[in-house]
């Protein structure tokens, strides 16, 4: 019995997650960034960079590369994403549905924005996380620090990023 609660202590399960994008412009270079935080305390931190595109791609591509490092981590069972991205929340958890239904159109019978990012992320969607909406800029640790992760992308600013040891 000493041995399982051993091993059950050293699964280092993710607690929390935030993502953001940004874009210079908008169109122009844009950078999403993401935050993870585990149950020991630790902390990955991680972003990328696109020369051209716009701020909501950008949203959704933090979101679907976070989905994708998810999967393969222990995840805490009431894990929540935070984001401040509506155009995000409500594309995945509303509007995908209809649109796969409709042949990816929208309600208003024009051809989806960004489809090629919708369908990656409902092929990488955890049924048991959810997205949450958090005020951008309004004092939220983990978005504020996803901002400015995804900013310094966008403009190609060195950053310093945590990474779990």
């Amino acid at each position: 019995m000493i041995g399982y609660f051993l091993m059950k202590d050293l699964i280092n399960y993710v607690v929390s997650a935030s993502t953001d994008g940004a874009c210079s412009g908008n169109p122009g270079p844009g950078g999403w960034g993401v935050l993870i935080k585990f149950q020991d305390g630790s902390v990955h931190e991680f972003g990328g960079h696109e020369a051209q595109t716009t701020n909501n791609r950008m949203e959704l591509k933090a979101a679907l590369e976070l989905l994708r490092k998810l999967k393969k981590l222990s995840l805490h069972k009431d894990l929540t994403i935070k984001t401040d991205s509506k155009y995000l929340i409500d594309g995945f958890e509303k509007w995908i549905q209809g649109w796969k239904k409709k042949g990816w159109k929208t309600a208003s019978g024009k051809q989806v924005l960004n489809q090629d990012l919708w369908e990656a992320l409902d092929e990488a969607r955890l049924n048991n996380v959810k997205l949450e909406y958090v005020k951008g800029h309004s004092g939220d640790i983990d978005n504020e620090r996803v901002d400015k992760i995804a900013v310094c992308f966008s403009k190609k600013i060195k950053i310093e990023l945590k990474s779990p040891k």
